[in-house]
């Protein structure tokens, strides 16, 4: 049987209120009553009730965790970091799985039934209109991996799209590639069509290069696999810049299966270094996007909101950089 806060104050010979303000945050009690209650907690092995707790405190500590992309490796690391970055700051993540959903009205009525403190929405693919829904509903929300605005409505931390793309595209032409191609995920993804934007404006600048363009059905190796095999049956391009790793794996799947080479025959470029992109196996060139800074970033604009709700919105952007492996032949100098 769990030991009862009644139990705890019997033993500390104080009152039950006296017991609940001790676990209380922020509540009024004396350094002897304190010392007095911990001491018996401790004896006894007394853990306070969260749910008791959020009660009296209005406040559940429940952060919804919402993707919509479980099919990429990459989000791995992404929940581990928020889940124990949140965890470390007191906080109880609630993880939501949106892969289904368009209706941003859905995803509020669903958080609001668990009566969460605020909510991180980690998806570059998901449109603003999410966000906002939660903003407008009264809901603390971080836009993680969102959509970079000079003007942001909500909390956005992540990294500038398009200029990945004018990195990707920007490194392509000093290989000397002269018919290279843009490879992205979903048509529909804010992530997609940013990188796309940006490599499109940096190929503008070099009209002596054949550029081209595809779209994966997803972020995920399956899809990239499959729009790779689709290209092979045609002539393909040079090089590709596959606006994800889990995209560039797949294709690089596609393309060993074909009895061609990576870079001899044809050379990719992926974003996001994610761990496998640096196993021996796959060895992938590709943009770093600093994940770590972006998910404590972005716990520290929710932790801040908690306090200050109305806290104006703001976007924190941080610089990506190329890792150089071995999928892409070398720089002409």
């Amino acid at each position: 049987m769990a030991v009862t806060l009644k139990e705890v104050a019997e033993r500390a010979g104080v009152s039950r209120s006296a017991v609940s303000r001790t676990f209380t945050p922020g509540a009024s009690v004396s350094d002897k009553t304190r010392r007095k209650v911990e001491k018996a907690a401790d004896e006894l092995g007394y853990s306070p009730n969260a749910l008791a707790s959020s009660l009296t405190t209005g406040r559940t500590k429940l952060i919804g965790l919402v993707s919509n992309n479980f099919h990429n490796p990459i989000f791995l690391e992404v929940f581990d970091l928020f889940t124990r970055g949140l965890q470390e700051r007191g906080l109880r993540p609630l993880l939501v799985n949106l892969t289904h959903e368009t209706d941003p009205e859905n995803s509020v009525r669903m958080l609001r039934q668990y009566s969460v403190d605020g909510v991180v929405v980690a998806s570059s693919t998901l449109p603003p209109e999410f966000s906002k829904a939660f903003r407008d509903a009264g809901v603390p929300v971080v836009n993680s991996f969102g959509r970079y605005s000079s003007t942001p409505q909500v909390h956005v931390v992540g990294i500038d799209n398009v200029e990945c793309g004018r990195m990707a595209a920007r490194t392509l032409v000093a290989r000397g590639y002269k018919n290279i191609a843009f490879l992205g995920g979903p048509e529909s993804a804010t992530s997609t069509q940013d990188r796309h934007k940006g490599f499109m404006a940096e190929m503008a600048e070099h009209p002596e290069v054949a550029t081209s363009c595809s779209y994966a059905e997803a972020y995920s190796f399956d899809a990239g696999r499959r729009e790779m095999l689709r290209l092979l049956e045609s002539t393909p391009s040079e090089a590709y810049f596959c606006g994800d790793d889990v995209l560039s794996i797949g294709v690089l799947s596609a393309i060993q299966d074909s009895g061609l080479s990576v870079p001899q025959d044809i050379g990719l470029m992926g974003l996001n270094d994610m761990e496998m992109a640096g196993w021996e196996n796959i060895n992938l060139t590709t943009i770093h996007q600093p994940i770590r800074q972006i998910v404590t970033s972005s716990i520290e604009l929710m932790v801040a909101m908690l306090d200050e709700p109305d806290r104006y919105p703001e976007a924190r952007i941080f610089p990506c950089s190329i890792v150089e492996r071995g999928t892409l032949r070398p720089i002409i100098s």
